[in-house]
C-alpha cells in the first residue's frame, strides 16, 4: 500500500520537472547555434551516465545477490584498474575532445551587428551599432543607438555582444540561445550570439548582484534581418512626443535628471533611456507588462514593486499626476 503514495509523489515530481523543460527561458529550447550544440552534448552525457549507472547497479547486484563470494581479490583489483582508472580516463578524454571540437565554431568571428550590453543595478543598457575592441577597452564603447532591457537580434547572423558593467559583477545569460558571460567592471567581454529560431526569449542576470538581482531580466527578440534594420532605425529616431500634460510633470518632478527622452530636454544618463519606452514589452527589466497602469504603479511605488532598485519612489505624487506621466511615457513609441 505504501507504493501508491510513493508512485504518486514520483509522478507529480516528474510532471513538475518536465514542465520546466520548455518555454522562453529553458536550456532545452535550442533557439541558438551554441545552445543547440550544448544540448546535444548534454544528451550524450545523460545517455552515457545512464548506461554507466545501469552497469554499476547491475554489477553490484550480480556480485552481491546472484553470485556472492564467487570472485576473489584478483578480480577485485582488475575491476579497480579497468573500471576505476582506465574506463574513466577514456570516457572523460573522449568527452573532452568532443567538447574542444565545439569551441572553434562557437567562438569564431562574428558576421552580424556589434551590440554593447551593460549590466547595471538592476537593469540592462543596450547600445546598437557600437565600435570597440573587446578585451582592450576599459569601458564599453558608446555612440550607437541606445535602448534598455530589450535586445533585438537578426536570425542566422552571428551578432557580437560586448558585455560590461559600471558597478558590480553581473552575468548576461539567454538560456535558449547561448551560455553565460560575466559583465565585469573595467573590462569588456565578448560573446557571440547566433539565433536560429524566431521568437521572444527571456534573459537573466546569472550572478548575484544585490537585492533586486532576481528581478534583473530582459527580453531577446529574434527577427529577420529586414525587421532588425527597421527596429534599429526606429530606435535611432527621436521620440514621437505627443502634446500631453504628462510631459511637463515628468520634467517638473526631476525625472529628466536620470532619464533620456530624445527629442526633449530630458538628457539624463543614470537610468534607462525612455525614448521609445511604449514600444517595449516589459517594464522594470522584465518585471511587469508594459501598460500605463503598471508605469504609474512603478513610479509611485518603486520601493515596493522592485525592492532594491536605485530609482527613488514618488509616493507623494498624486494618482492623477502619476497617471498623466504614465500615459505620456506609454505613448513614446
Amino acid at each position: 500500500m505504501l507504493l501508491r503514495p510513493v508512485r504518486l509523489v514520483l509522478a507529480i515530481g516528474a510532471a513538475v520537472g518536465l514542465s520546466g523543460c520548455n518555454g522562453a527561458q529553458s536550456t532545452f529550447v535550442d533557439a541558438g547555434a551554441e545552445s543547440g550544440s550544448v544540448l546535444v552534448l548534454f544528451w550524450i552525457m545523460l545517455a552515457g551516465a545512464t548506461l554507466i549507472w545501469l552497469l554499476v547497479i547491475g554489477l553490484s547486484v550480480y556480485v552481491t545477490k546472484v553470485k556472492p563470494g564467487a570472485h576473489g581479490e584478483r578480480a577485485g583489483i582488475r575491476l579497480i584498474v579497468w573500471g576505476g582508472c582506465v574506463f574513466p580516463v577514456v570516457v572523460l578524454g573522449a568527452l573532452l575532445m568532443y567538447g574542444l571540437t565545439m569551441m572553434p565554431g562557437l567562438r569564431g568571428a562574428a558576421d552580424g551587428p556589434v551590440i554593447a550590453v551593460s549590466g547595471e543595478r538592476f537593469w540592462w543598457r543596450v547600445n546598437y551599432g557600437v565600435e570597440g575592441t573587446p578585451g582592450v577597452a576599459k569601458a564599453l564603447p558608446t555612440g550607437g543607438v541606445e535602448s534598455a532591457n530589450e535586445l533585438y537580434l537578426p536570425i542566422g547572423r552571428r551578432s557580437e555582444i560586448l558585455v560590461g558593467s559600471p558597478d558590480v559583477i553581473h552575468s548576461f545569460w539567454v538560456p535558449s540561445i547561448a551560455g553565460k558571460m560575466d559583465a565585469i567592471p573595467g573590462r569588456v567581454n565578448r560573446l557571440v550570439l547566433e539565433p536560429t529560431r524566431l521568437g521572444v526569449y527571456n534573459g537573466v542576470c546569472a550572478e548575484f548582484c544585490g537585492e533586486a538581482h532576481a528581478q534583473m531580466g530582459f527580453r531577446v527578440v529574434v527577427v529577420s534581418e529586414a525587421d532588425y534594420a527597421a527596429r534599429v532605425a526606429a530606435e535611432a529616431a527621436p521620440a514621437s512626443v505627443p502634446d500631453h500634460p504628462g510631459r511637463p510633470l515628468f520634467m517638473a518632478n526631476g525625472c529628466d535628471a536620470c532619464h533620456t527622452v530624445r527629442g526633449t530636454e530630458a538628457e539624463g544618463r543614470i537610468g534607462p533611456d525612455l525614448t521609445h519606452l511604449g514600444s517595449r514589452r516589459t517594464l522594470g527589466a522584465g518585471l511587469l507588462p508594459m501598460t500605463a497602469d503598471n508605469i504609474a504603479r512603478f513610479v509611485r511605488e518603486t520601493d515596493h514593486t522592485k525592492p532594491g532598485a536605485e530609482m527613488p519612489a514618488f509616493p507623494d505624487l498624486s494618482e492623477a499626476d502619476a497617471a498623466a506621466i504614465a500615459a505620456w511615457l506609454g505613448a513614446l513609441t
